[in-house]
């Protein structure tokens, strides 16, 4: 079940690649400065790509605190590429494989089968966008982690239409 992970817990560790193949680790990251860590659902979710084109127009107010940025989602690397190609993201993008990361940060929940009929009826196969035998997608949270591993700041909001704004998250940091 897709909860938040609450304020001063601890972040959990992970190490994958990004969109351009290069390794992302937390603990490497964290040495640099406080970690932004956005979850988002794929390429064809409108309010995803409008999140992440916002992200992107507002990225120096985030680099200007020392933040850096890492992208979740479990959408293949194809749909990752149109994401980048929609969004103009410069920030590192992770496709969740194995739905990991989502459910160490308490992200990932099953969709049920009449929902994913529904999102068929859109032409959008959860399978085949996640390259997975489930139907799974991220709640889409934010996380702030400070330097020392903890969660200083968390957005998780069911409701998948409301974001939180580039603005919050660097008042967080």
């Amino acid at each position: 079940m897709a909860s938040a992970l609450k304020v001063g817990a601890p972040a959990s560790a992970f190490k994958a690649k990004d969109s351009l193949g290069r390794e992302v680790e937390l603990k490497s990251l964290l040495k640099k400065g406080p970690v932004v860590l956005y979850f988002y659902r794929d390429q064809w979710c409108p309010y995803c790509n409008k999140q992440l084109s916002q992200l992107q127009d507002s990225l120096q107010l985030l680099a200007a605190k020392g933040a850096q940025v890492v992208v979740v989602s479990p959408e293949t690397q194809d749909n990752i590429d149109k994401t980048v190609g929609k969004t103009k993201a410069s920030f590192p993008i992770i496709h969740d494989q194995s739905f990991a990361i989502m459910k160490a940060y308490r992200t990932a929940f099953t969709v049920d089968e009449p929902m994913a009929t529904k999102y068929q009826c859109f032409g959008v196969s959860l399978k085949t966008a996640n390259g997975a035998d489930q139907n799974v997608l991220p709640v889409p949270a934010t996380y702030v982690i400070g330097r020392n591993g903890k969660i200083k700041f968390a957005y998780f909001n069911p409701d998948y239409k409301q974001r939180v704004s580039v603005k919050q998250v660097a008042q967080a940091l």
